[in-house]
């Protein structure tokens, strides 16, 4: 719940070096990742989520795993890593999970 109230790194970078993300704009959930490299690792990240409260969740919580680290290093966050992160999510709700780290495999390309 804290991250659906407060989420965090909300919002997309004015500059970034990459970008990725999973869903249709305007037609049902959709998330959005850009991230600044500095020497290799993730210096700043922001998500936009277009969603339900887990979704949003599921963004910030993400974004807070991946900082700091390289592509490589984050590249294979599973659904599992996160849900656990986030200390689980409805069952109805799991595909914002999915919606996260589909968007943020899209920006490392599977680095």
């Amino acid at each position: 719940m804290d991250h659906f109230k407060h989420p965090r790194n909300a919002g997309r970078l004015e500059r970034y070096d990459a970008c990725g993300s999973a869903g249709t704009p305007g037609n049902g959930p959709f998330t959005r990742f850009t991230v600044r490299l500095d020497d290799g690792r993730i210096a700043c990240v922001g998500f936009e989520t277009f969603g339900c409260g887990p979704a949003i969740a599921a963004g910030s919580m993400l974004t807070e795993m991946v900082s700091g680290r390289s592509f490589a290093e984050t590249a294979t966050i599973s659904r599992d890593e996160l849900l656990a992160a986030l200390g689980g999510l409805p069952d109805d709700k799991l595909y914002c999970a999915d919606l996260a780290v589909e968007a943020w495999r899209d920006l490392t390309g599977g680095a």
